[in-house]
C-alpha cells in the first residue's frame, strides 16, 4: 500500500475516533483551521472545474468533509461543556461576530443557517435530483447516437468505448450527487440541534457544575456557542456552494471566471444602459447622486474598455485566421485538399455573372435545382451538387461544363438576346448573329428584343439565355449520367431502397452480388439512357439471375428484359407503331460467330473488314431514317444485342439498340429498313 493511501485511511479512522476520544484544545484549533482551508480549496476547485466529471470524486469528498465537520462539532461541544472553553479559533469567531452583543451574534448565525439550509442546500439537492433523473432518461438515446456514429464511420471503436464510459460516469456521478446532497441537508439540521445543546447544556453545566453566576454562564456559553456554530457553518456554506456550482455546470465550456467574462460581459453596450439607469436613480430619486454617480461612471468606463477589448480581439482573430490560411497553403498537407475533384462544374466568364447573381435577376441556381429534380424523375439518379463559379480565364460570354475536372461541353451566350431556331425553313427577314444551339448542335440565330415577336410569328423557336444554359446542362448531365454513379452513390441508392424493401436488399447484397456488381449494371443502363428509377424491378431481376451469373453484361440484359414495359414506353412514345431498323440474319450470324468466351466473360472478336461493312450498312439506314425526320432505332435479337451495342457505341452512341425481348407484345413494330451484308 502506498503512503498516500495509508495516510487517507488513517485520517478517516482518526475522524471517527474524534467523536469518542477527547481532542486537546490546541489540536482542535489546528483541525478547525484545516477544515476552513479545505472548504475554501473545494470551492475554488468547483469554480475552476470545466466539466462535472473533472471533479467526479466530489460526492465522496462531500461525505468525508461532512463527517469531519460533525466530528469537530462533537469535540468542541465536549470542551465547551466540560471546560467552558474551546480554543482561540472558536472564541475569536464568537467575539468578533457578536461584537459584544450576544443577540447580534445569534441573529448572524441563524441567518447563515437559513441561507445554507433553505437556499443553497435545497437548491443543490433539487438540481442534483433532476440532473440524475434526466441523465438516466437520456442514456438510451445517447447510446443509440454513439452506435449510429460508429456504424456511419464517424468514430472508431475506441472513441465509441470512451463515449460510453463517459455516459456511464455521468449517470454514476449525478446519482451519487443526489445522495450526497442529503448529507449536506442533514449537516445543517445537526448544526441547529448542536447550537441549542451547547447553549442550554452550557447554562446548566456552568451554573450547576462550575458554579457560575447566571450572567457569566450566559455570556461565556453564548460566545462559545456562536463561535462554534460559525466555525462549522462557514465551511459548510462554502462546500454547499461548491456543490451547487458543480451540479449546475451542465452546458459550460470553461471555468466559472471564463464563462462569466465571456457570457455575462459579452454585450458591453448594455453596460451603458445600466449606467444610465443607475445615474437616473441618483438624479431623480432621494437616493442622491453621491452613491449612484460613481457606480454609473464605473459601469460606463467598463463598457468602454470592454468595447475596445472586443474590437481588438476581433482584429486579432481575423489576423490569426489569415495567418492560419497562409500556413495551411504553405503546409504540405494543404495539397491533399487540392486532390478533391467536383463531380460537375459549371464555369462562366465574367460577362455571364448576371445569370447566377440573384440580385441582378439571375435564376441559374433555381434552374439547377430543377435540373437535379428532373434527372431524379427521368433517370432515377441523384445528381451531385453542381459547382457554379466564374472563371476569368474564359471569354466574357463563354461557359464550360466539366465532369470530374474535364471539360465535356462549352458554349457562348449573348445576354439581352434570344436564341431563335428555325422550323426547317429560313426566313430572310429574321436577322441575327449566326450560331449553333449548344445542346443539340442545330443552326440558330441570336436575335434582339425587337426581332423576338416577329421570329415567333414565323415559326421560330425562341428561348432566352438562361433556358439555353439549362437545356445544355440537362443534356450533358443525361449524357454523362453513368460517369456520376460510383460505388458511394450506389450505396446511397441501396440504402434508400432498403428503407422500404429491406428483405429484397438483404437477399441480394452482399450474399449474391456486391455493391460494385450492382453499380456496374446500373452504369450500363444509364449509359444507354435507361432510367434506373424502378430499383425494385432491377433488384428483383438481379436477385433472380444473380445466383447463375455474375457477368454484368448478361445481368444487364436480364434487367433490360425485366424493364420491358418501361423501355417500350420510352421509345414508342404512344399508340403509333414503333419504327425500327432490323438487323438481318447475315449480320446476326456474323456477330454470333465472332463471340469468344474467356475467364472474364464473353467478348466480340470481329475482323476490321466485317466491322467496317456493318458500320457502312448501319449508317446508310440510319441516315435514311434521320432524313425522314424520325428517331432511328436498331432492333436485334436478344443474343447479339449487347455485342452489337458494343460495336456501334463509339461512333453511334446516341442510337438506341433494342432487342425483341425488351418490347411488350402489345406494341406494334414496323420495320423501316433491314441491315444485311
Amino acid at each position: 500500500m502506498k503512503i498516500k493511501d495509508l495516510a487517507i485511511l488513517i485520517g478517516i479512522i482518526g475522524i471517527v475516533l474524534m467523536m469518542v476520544i477527547p481532542v486537546p484544545i490546541p489540536l482542535l484549533d489546528v483541525l478547525l483551521i484545516i477544515n476552513i482551508s479545505a472548504a475554501v480549496m473545494i470551492l475554488l476547485i468547483g469554480m475552476n472545474t470545466q466539466n462535472a466529471l473533472d471533479f467526479s470524486i466530489f460526492p465522496a469528498v462531500l461525505l468525508i468533509t461532512t463527517l469531519f465537520r460533525l466530528a469537530l462539532n462533537v469535540s468542541s461541544t465536549r470542551n465547551i461543556l466540560s471546560e467552558a472553553r474551546a480554543g482561540r479559533v472558536i472564541e475569536t469567531f464568537g467575539q468578533f461576530v457578536a461584537g459584544g452583543e450576544i443577540a447580534i451574534g445569534f441573529i448572524v448565525f441563524l441567518i447563515l443557517v437559513v441561507v445554507q439550509f433553505i437556499v443553497i442546500t435545497k437548491g443543490s439537492e433539487r438540481v442534483a435530483e433532476v440532473a440524475a433523473r434526466f441523465t438516466l432518461d437520456a442514456m438510451p438515446g445517447k447510446q443509440m447516437s454513439i452506435d449510429a456514429d460508429l456504424n456511419a464511420g464517424l468514430i472508431n471503436e475506441q472513441q465509441a468505448r470512451e463515449r460510453r464510459q463517459t455516459i456511464e460516469r455521468e449517470a454514476d456521478f449525478y446519482g451519487a450527487m443526489d445522495g450526497a446532497s442529503k448529507f449536506v441537508k442533514g449537516d445543517a439540521i445537526a448544526s441547529i440541534i448542536i447550537l441549542f445543546i451547547n447553549l442550554i447544556g452550557g447554562f446548566i453545566v456552568g451554573m450547576a457544575v462550575h458554579g457560575m453566576p447566571f450572567s457569566d454562564a450566559l455570556g461565556t456559553y453564548s460566545i462559545l456557542t456562536i463561535g462554534d456554530g460559525l466555525v462549522s457553518q462557514i465551511p459548510a456554506l462554502l462546500i454547499s456552494t461548491a456543490a451547487g456550482l458543480i451540479v449546475t455546470r451542465a452546458a459550460s465550456e470553461g471555468n466559472l471566471a471564463h464563462d462569466l467574462s465571456g457570457q455575462v460581459l459579452r454585450y458591453p453596450k448594455l453596460l451603458y444602459i445600466v449606467a444610465g439607469t443607475v445615474a437616473m436613480l441618483g438624479l431623480f430619486t432621494p437616493i442622491g447622486p453621491m452613491a449612484t454617480l460613481p457606480i454609473a461612471a464605473i459601469l460606463a468606463f467598463a463598457g468602454w474598455r470592454l468595447s475596445g477589448t472586443q474590437a481588438r480581439l476581433m482584429q486579432q482573430e481575423e489576423l490569426l485566421e489569415e495567418e492560419q490560411q497562409i500556413e495551411e497553403v504553405r503546409s504540405p498537407e494543404s495539397v491533399i485538399s487540392l486532390l478533391q475533384v467536383d463531380p460537375i462544374e459549371f464555369e462562366f466568364g465574367y460577362g455571364l455573372i448576371p445569370l447566377a447573381d440573384t440580385q441582378q435577376g439571375g435564376d441559374l441556381l433555381d434552374r439547377v435545382i430543377m435540373i437535379r429534380r428532373q434527372c431524379a424523375l427521368e433517370l432515377g439518379l441523384v445528381v451531385p451538387v453542381i459547382r457554379i463559379r466564374d472563371n476569368i480565364q474564359l471569354k466574357p460570354n463563354e461557359y464550360v461544363i466539366k465532369i470530374k475536372g474535364n471539360t465535356v461541353a462549352s458554349g457562348d451566350l449573348l445576354l439581352n438576346h434570344y436564341l431563335a431556331m428555325s422550323p426547317g425553313f429560313e426566313d430572310d427577314s429574321i436577322v441575327g448573329i449566326e450560331t449553333q444551339e449548344p445542346a443539340f448542335g442545330l443552326p440558330a440565330l441570336w436575335i434582339d428584343e425587337s426581332m423576338k415577336e416577329k421570329a415567333e410569328l414565323s415559326g421560330y423557336t425562341v428561348v432566352d439565355p438562361p433556358s439555353v444554359v439549362a437545356t445544355h446542362l440537362t443534356e450533358v448531365v443525361k449524357k454523362h449520367a453513368h460517369e456520376l454513379l460510383g460505388r458511394q452513390e450506389t450505396k446511397a441508392l441501396v440504402d434508400n431502397l432498403k428503407e422500404s424493401y429491406p428483405a429484397l436488399v438483404d437477399e441480394l447484397i452482399p450474399s449474391v452480388l456486391s455493391i460494385g456488381d450492382v453499380q456496374k449494371v446500373l452504369v450500363k443502363l444509364l449509359k444507354e439512357k435507361i432510367s434506373i428509377r424502378d430499383m425494385v424491378t432491377i433488384f428483383e431481376t438481379m436477385a433472380d439471375q444473380g445466383p447463375y451469373t455474375k457477368d454484368p453484361d448478361i445481368l444487364t440484359e436480364y434487367v433490360r428484359q425485366g424493364l420491358s414495359r418501361q423501355i417500350t414506353h420510352q421509345f414508342s412514345g404512344g399508340s403509333e407503331p414503333l419504327r425500327v431498323i432490323t438487323v438481318g440474319p447475315s449480320i446476326e450470324k456474323k456477330i454470333a460467330d465472332a463471340v469468344q468466351q474467356s475467364d472474364q466473360g464473353s467478348y466480340l472478336a470481329l475482323d476490321p473488314v466485317a466491322t467496317q461493312q456493318i458500320y457502312q450498312k448501319l449508317t446508310e439506314q440510319i441516315t435514311r431514317q434521320v432524313q425522314s425526320g424520325q428517331q432511328p432505332i436498331v432492333l436485334a435479337s436478344p443474343t447479339i444485342r449487347m455485342y452489337l451495342r458494343q460495336l456501334v457505341e463509339r461512333t453511334m452512341q446516341d442510337i438506341p439498340v433494342l432487342s425483341y425481348s425488351e418490347l411488350e407484345p402489345s406494341v406494334e413494330v414496323q420495320s423501316v429498313g433491314v441491315v444485311n451484308l
